[in-house]
């Protein structure tokens, strides 16, 4: 019996392995959580497809996602990952990463945990929108609007709406898998 999948990820086995894996599934460690903030902020104006063929590069980069790491990042680091061929090396995203990192920390001491914040915009527990067909799933939503603003209020960067959404999506605090997609039986 085929395997029947959210269409998106049939390119090819990374993608293949990403959805069934991965993407819709709750993840509440904030290790995990920055991870997918840093890479959906390098995915902006670009395919997830791009990101995720260098995602293991990016973890090489910043220093497997460590958030503390990533705060202190001198000129020189910068600078070497702009040299980075196995990465995006966009200055603005680069310095951003950097930022985020520590905007991150702030909200961490604030909240307990930067999984508590975001979570805090869903209750705690994922949507669940059982869309029919790829075109039924939205790019942005009230709430990605919502966590948006309030993260570029506190100094965020590259964080628009539709990054925020398909963060979302990539933690699982919104389940789009299509009603025939197997991981839904």
């Amino acid at each position: 019996m085929e395997t029947i999948r959210c269409g998106w990820c049939e390119k090819d086995d990374l993608y293949r392995k990403y959805h069934d894996t991965e993407w819709g599934t709750p993840v509440y460690d904030d290790e995990t959580i920055f991870e997918f903030l840093i890479l959906e902020s390098f995915q902006a104006g670009l395919s997830w497809y791009t990101i995720l063929s260098k995602r293991e590069n990016f973890r090489n980069a910043f220093d497997h996602f460590d958030y503390k790491k990533v705060a202190a990042y001198s000129d020189k680091k910068i600078e070497e990952l702009m040299n980075n061929q196995g990465i995006i090396r966009n200055r603005l995203k680069i310095l951003a990463a950097v930022t985020n990192a520590q905007r991150f920390m702030d909200i961490q001491k604030e909240f307990g945990s930067f999984s508590s914040y975001i979570w805090g915009f869903v209750d705690g527990k994922p949507i669940d929108n059982k869309p029919e067909k790829l075109s039924d799933v939205p790019a942005t939503t009230e709430i990605s609007d919502l966590i948006s603003k309030d993260l570029k209020k506190r100094g965020f960067k590259f964080v628009g709406s539709t990054v925020i959404y398909a963060h979302m999506q990539a933690t699982g605090m919104v389940n789009d898998h299509l009603k025939s997609c197997f991981i839904r039986k």
